[in-house]
């Protein structure tokens, strides 16, 4: 891509949108080579839908209910996104599994967030799943969309600790924070074409190619400071 071109992306989401807000700012600060071209927002009432209203981007309440098949509602995605001539899809806290039909319509070219430090605990409350099995460690993946359930080939995670006395919500909050940092560097390096999924045996894994920047520019997070 050249100095002056912006990835445009298509982030679909189903609840509050944090890791949208994130994307919104770092595109309006200039800060990722990148803009929100559309957001489609699934479940009405969703704060996602409000923050992108407020950011002056193309914002879209889709529900999916009323389609008789996933296959359906992702082809009446694909026109909206193409429409907004959309190069990269996020999932941003979006609550459905896509389809063959998305996948199909870009592909390698579909990014998914999740907390937990996969393959361990996809899938839905991961942080639940998490202080369940009794780990001392989790955080958070970005991921190529494959179509498994988070499955896909991984682009960057982040380590958060397990506290004592840590419950869903607090362990939440701190995975959070580490999701915006990871997710803006993984679109940073789609923006840069630095991504390169290499498939061999069967199985797929993403490459990053190198740059001249420091490589300190995309560790996955920084040092871990507990905020309490």
């Amino acid at each position: 891509m050249t100095s002056t071109s912006r990835l445009r992306l298509g982030v679909l989401a189903s609840g509050s949108g944090t890791n949208l807000q994130a994307l919104l700012d770092a595109c309006a600060s200039g800060a990722l080579p990148a803009e929100v071209a559309a957001v489609i927002v699934n479940v009405p009432g969703a704060r996602a839908l409000e923050r992108a209203r407020a950011a002056g981007v193309p914002a879209l309440l889709e529900p999916h209910q009323g389609f008789g098949t996933r296959q359906a509602y992702d082809a009446h995605l694909v026109e909206i996104l193409r429409r907004h001539r959309v190069e990269l899809v996020c999932l941003a806290g979006y609550m459905r599994i896509v389809s063959t039909v998305m996948l199909e319509a870009f592909p390698d070219k579909v990014l998914n967030i999740h907390p937990s430090l996969l393959p361990s605990f996809p899938g839905l409350h991961a942080q639940r799943q998490a202080l369940e099995a009794g780990v001392r460690v989790s955080g958070c993946t970005v991921h190529v969309v494959d179509q498994g359930c988070d499955t896909g080939p991984i682009v960057m995670q982040a380590a958060v600790p397990v506290l004592e006395g840590d419950d869903e919500a607090s362990l939440t909050a701190r995975i959070l924070v580490h999701e915006h940092r990871c997710y803006l560097r993984a679109v940073r390096l789609c923006a840069e074409g630095r991504i390169e999924i290499v498939r061999e045996g069967g199985t797929a894994r993403v490459r990053v190619r190198a740059n001249a920047g420091p490589p300190e520019a995309f560790v996955a997070s920084p040092p871990y400071q507990d905020p309490r």
